[in-house]
């Protein structure tokens, strides 16, 4: 007899699919060279095994806390929390499936009006409220390794919570990811901006001299 897969069990392959550290993560060091336009600096970075982490060596405040920010947002996906602790209070049901075979899930419960798309076992698409803001995030690349997909290119943009519409401001990511030790780290990190007048601007972060913590 053919077992019908609920939406639930879709969402949750997907999101058991994802790549995170383990409990027996190190830490590790790393030296960053942030380049933005014709400006660059350089620091070193310090990660934890309980994933809180360090930026030293940079005066200039502005770089520090951009080189801080990055680390924060690679850092709390690579955290691994049960589907229960993450979606335990939310229900789920199927949506339309897109042309690239991609199908929506639709989110009830605690999230509710928050949806993604699920394609080849992985998130290909996230739409989430954020307090008063729509963000949609779109995963274009991503990289397969042992345990799990990392996104190695994906795209953000808000949307207007009335109408709903895009905003014209978009920003592309490109991740690079090489394996040290046990574990995948990010090298490179590229982000290219699109503000709402139609300016680009582009930066781009290297870690280099990568070194798990004992």
């Amino acid at each position: 007899m053919t077992q019908t897969i609920t939406a639930q069990d879709f969402f949750r392959a997907a999101y058991e699919n994802r790549y995170t550290w383990d409990q027996d993560f190190p830490g590790y060091r790393a030296n960053v060279t942030m380049k933005s336009g014709e400006e660059q600096f350089t620091a070193q970075a310090l990660v934890k095994a309980d994933l809180s982490f360090e930026v030293s060596g940079v005066e200039d405040p502005k770089a520090k806390k951009s080189i801080q920010g990055q680390l924060w947002e690679m850092t709390i996906h690579r955290v691994k929390h049960s589907f229960e602790e993450s979606h335990g209070k939310n229900t789920f049901s199927f949506g339309a499936e897109d042309e690239t075979g991609a199908k929506e899930i639709l989110i009830g419960g605690a999230s509710e009006g928050n949806s993604y798309k699920v394609r080849d076992n992985t998130v290909c698409f996230v739409n989430r409220r954020i307090r008063d803001k729509i963000v949609n995030i779109n995963t274009l690349k991503t990289f397969m390794t042992e345990s799990g997909y990392l996104s190695a290119e994906y795209e953000s943009f808000y949307l207007d919570p009335e109408t709903r519409e895009p905003n014209t401001s978009k920003t592309n990511f490109v991740d690079d990811f090489e394996k040290v030790g046990n574990y995948y780290l990010l090298v490179k990190r590229t982000i290219k901006s699109l503000d709402a007048e139609g300016n680009t601007s582009v930066v781009e972060y290297n870690f280099t001299d990568i070194e798990l913590l004992a």
